[in-house]
């Protein structure tokens, strides 16, 4: 792994979660949950694509386990997807 595909770094095009959450209410409680990572500045959320992807802007670099992991407390996933297409 490499740095970047291990954290999430400042800048405006984010990282791109996504998540087996389906329900808009489990979507708003998991974007509350990645909002409350010290450092991440605002999350964007898609309903229309499966699965939803969440788009995660942070103002300093956080590392992507620590967004998985609030993102399980609350009994969802939340999976980066790849940075360049196979």
């Amino acid at each position: 792994m490499s740095f970047i595909n291990e954290n999430v770094i400042p800048g405006e095009h984010g990282k791109v979660f996504e998540t087996n959450a389906k329900n808009p209410e489990d979507v708003k409680k998991i974007q509350a949950s990645i909002l409350a990572v010290e450092g991440v500045k605002d999350v964007l959320v898609d309903l229309n694509s499966f699965p939803v992807a969440l788009t995660v802007h942070t103002s300093v670099v956080v590392n992507i386990e620590e967004i998985e992991k609030v993102v399980q407390k609350d009994g969802f996933h939340a999976i980066p997807k790849a940075l360049f297409p196979l």
